[in-house]
């Protein structure tokens, strides 16, 4: 007992002295700030959290940004034993030892376990290895937290069996309301103390930190814990005592780490995209941070030759001439040459034309029929005898020293490997070649190389790609053709939000579905069967990876909101034909709504259909190209113009309305011809009593009439009726206002 008595006092004696930093550690996801785009509403880790189905993770981010305490939220929200290890100071000894209490909390209590490793990193390939058999047949759920990329640095079969969430460097506002929250608190940090921070002071505090609530925090209580109080007892913090409690912006740089190969990478895009102040700040960075400038030489001259090219020649000279330059002046005068080869090449002409050496080599790899035309070969050893050399045209017997000539092999006649630039000193070229080229192939063969589908991260889910294929081939071919023509394009992140508006079926969720698989889909429905339907279809999919179905009134627009939690905005919005029912007026009441549910930048996919013939105009033109009788089919036709929704306008009204919210909107419309087989079925629909099309007959037409009129259609029971469709997608982009770029320190 007493034992557990000086275990309590030394508890509370050591978080009375803990750093303000692990004091003021968030205990809830309510507390918890910043990474709204992992953790904000709607996300899958924080529906995952909040329903205790936390599978294994994977945490990466630099210092400061929530990795460990994201782990503890876990730990306090969770059912299952939590425990946690420290890479640094843990081995397979201290492994085994947690693995077998899971294990026999699993065995005895039905308990789950779940073990949080921080700086799972530092762990070497024996002690990875040694989590594998239990994290796969989950005796363990592995939460571990990194500041290196954990494709490089961790188990791949760790990764694979995990889902990895990357967190930012905390926002400028983030870290103001952290620093407010800390002088607030009395119970944990300030609060019981009068402390007066100046705005300039707090600035530059937030400013130095750089996203690293870690290092604000430090920084403010060695503020507040060195300076004396005035007389009237306020601890005063202006912007002197500020710089000094924070001097300098640390440099997250790693020379084998993630920020080593992200910085570079930010660099040589950098010169290619032909940004000098960015391709400055990049270099200035890895020089700060001790980079060889060897190492960095030798990245522009494969830049030179790569994204330069013979745009500019000369571009490879000067990042030698350069390189030569500090090898012998040496640092720091030495750095003149390195920021003039970075200079040099950020802002001469660009082009990547030489990678057609590559198209080459993969032509050698892969064409069967390679050999040298007899004209080409060496007539010097036994040519005569074979004829090798004969035919030869030597073009500097000719004028422009050129002549047109066969130089490919036969088979490869037509390939086009070097495409030059349209700029710089190829660009030159360019004209001359294509003339000459016309000349020297009898026909051009144009080939387009399809490029690679881009697979996003995380462990595959086959069952979900198997349903995926069979709920798109329940929908038939041509309806799954016009999803993929609805969705083209279009780039759904990981982790966005989507929402499918008065969804009748699963079809058009079903990319969204595949692509945002931390983000969430949302399917609004306004038919109870059909609600009944969908869910019916979910039922084989995980309960976290399931679409939401939301019931909402197509005459309350309102009552979306309503049903979505306080911040939830969608980065996608999509409707096919939505509430065919509504008037429409009533249909545009909905978009400022929706508006106001979406993000920045949210896209927009709004698809209208119509049929362009009627039923009778549709029977009349396939018995007149059989050449039968029209039997009276003309008298209904002028009716039946009348009733077709003219799309055009729908389409404008539509563009109108929505570039009066915000949006940049654009269209494009297509014709889609169909043929319908004329079955009972398709009668009933049309002339069963109550259905649309007879209620309208019926008030023009006298019932022997409209009689006789099913009978026609009865008559021709198995022809095919010509159906075009018109299609218009609506495409648009919420516009968002332009923010004032920031005025730089030397302004």
């Amino acid at each position: 007992m007493s034992g557990d008595l000086f275990t309590q006092r030394g508890e509370r004696e050591l978080r009375r002295i803990a750093p303000l930093a692990d004091r003021m550690r968030p205990r809830t996801l309510e507390e918890f700030v910043g990474q709204e785009a992992i953790l904000g509403p709607g996300r899958l880790l924080r529906r995952a959290i909040a329903a205790d189905r936390v599978g294994n993770l994977i945490l990466h981010g630099p210092p400061g940004t929530g990795k460990t305490t994201l782990a503890r939220i876990i730990a306090h929200r969770t059912m299952a034993h939590f425990a946690s290890l420290n890479a640094v100071l843990a081995g397979v000894k201290e492994l085994r030892a947690e693995v077998e209490a899971a294990r026999q909390r699993l065995e005895r209590h039905g308990l789950r376990s779940i073990l949080f490793i921080d700086e799972v990193h530092r762990f070497n390939t024996a002690q990875q290895d040694a989590l594998l058999p239990w994290v796969e047949n989950g005796t363990l759920t592995l939460i571990g937290a990194t500041t290196e990329n954990p494709y490089f640095e961790v188990n791949k079969a760790l990764v694979s069996r995990s889902r990895l969430f990357r967190l930012q460097p905390l926002e400028p506002d983030d870290l103001r309301q952290l620093l407010e929250r800390a002088l607030a608190d009395p119970e944990r940090g300030y609060g019981d103390r009068a402390i007066a921070i100046e705005p300039a002071a707090a600035a530059h505090l937030v400013d130095v930190a750089g996203g690293d609530a870690r290092s604000l925090l430090n920084a403010l209580e060695l503020a507040v814990e060195t300076t004396d109080p005035a007389p009237d007892g306020t601890i005063r913090i202006d912007l002197a005592i500020a710089e000094d409690s924070i001097q300098q912006r640390a440099v997250l740089y790693d020379k084998q780490g993630d920020a080593h190969f992200d910085t570079i990478s930010a660099f040589i895009k950098s010169l290619r995209g032909s940004d000098p102040d960015a391709a400055l700040f990049w270099l200035a960075r890895m020089v700060e941070a001790g980079e060889n400038p060897r190492f960095l030489f030798r990245r522009m001259l494969i830049s030179a030759g790569e994204d330069v090219g013979l745009a500019d020649p000369q571009a490879i000279v000067v990042v030698e001439a350069c390189a030569a330059a500090f090898e012998r002046v040496g640092m720091p005068e030495g750095l003149y040459a390195l920021a003039e080869a970075a200079l040099y090449l950020a802002g001469t002409e660009k082009s990547n034309s030489a990678l057609g050496f590559f198209d080459a080599l993969k032509t050698v790899r892969e064409a069967n029929r390679q050999k040298v035309p007899s004209h080409l070969r060496d007539a010097h050893r036994d040519g005569a005898a074979f004829g090798d050399g004969v035919g030869y045209r030597y073009p500097h017997a000719y004028a422009e020293h050129w002549v047109a000539q066969q130089y490919l092999p036969t088979a490869l006649q037509g390939e086009v490997f070097w495409q030059p630039g349209e700029i710089g000193w190829e660009g030159n070229l360019r004209t001359r070649l294509q003339q000459r080229r016309a000349a020297q192939l009898a026909a051009a063969a144009e080939t387009a190389a399809d490029q690679p589908d881009l697979l996003s991260g995380g462990p595959r889910d086959p069952g979900l790609e198997r349903w995926l294929q069979r709920q798109a081939v329940a929908e038939g071919e041509r309806l799954d053709g016009l999803r993929r023509r609805f969705w083209q394009d279009a780039v759904i992140g990981r982790l966005d939000r989507v929402l499918v508006l008065d969804g009748r079926s699963l079809l058009w969720a079903l990319d969204p579905l595949e692509a945002a698989a931390e983000g969430d889909v949302v399917i609004t429905v306004s038919d109870h069967q059909v609600e009944e339907r969908l869910r019916g279809q979910l039922e084989v999919l995980d309960s976290l990876r399931r679409p939401r179905i939301l019931a909402v009134d197509p005459a309350q627009p309102a009552g979306l909101a309503a049903r979505l939690e306080a911040g939830w905005r969608f980065e996608w919005l999509a409707a096919r034909q939505p509430f065919p029912g509504l008037a429409p007026k009533a249909r545009a009441e909905w978009l400022a709504p929706l508006t106001s549910l979406a993000a920045s930048r949210a896209q927009l996919r709004w698809l209208i259909s119509r049929p362009l013939l009627s039923p009778c105009a549709s029977l009349l033109r396939a018995i007149s190209e059989r050449g039968g009788d029209s039997e009276g089919l003309e008298r209904v036709l002028p009716l039946e113009e009348s009733w077709l929704q003219p799309s055009g306008a729908d389409v404008a009204a539509l563009r109108d309305d929505l570039t009066g919210l915000g949006w940049e909107v654009r269209s494009v419309s297509w014709e889609e011809r169909l043929e319908l087989p004329l079955r009972e079925p398709l009668i009933q629909r049309w002339f069963a009593p109550g259905a649309d099309y007879r209620r309208r007959l019926e008030h023009h037409l006298e019932p022997p009439a409209l009689e006789r009129l099913i009978q026609s259609f009865q008559h021709h029971l198995g022809l095919r009726l010509p159906q075009p469709v018109e299609h218009t997608l609506v495409r648009a982009e919420r516009r968002t206002a332009t923010k004032k770029p920031r005025r730089s320190r030397g302004d």
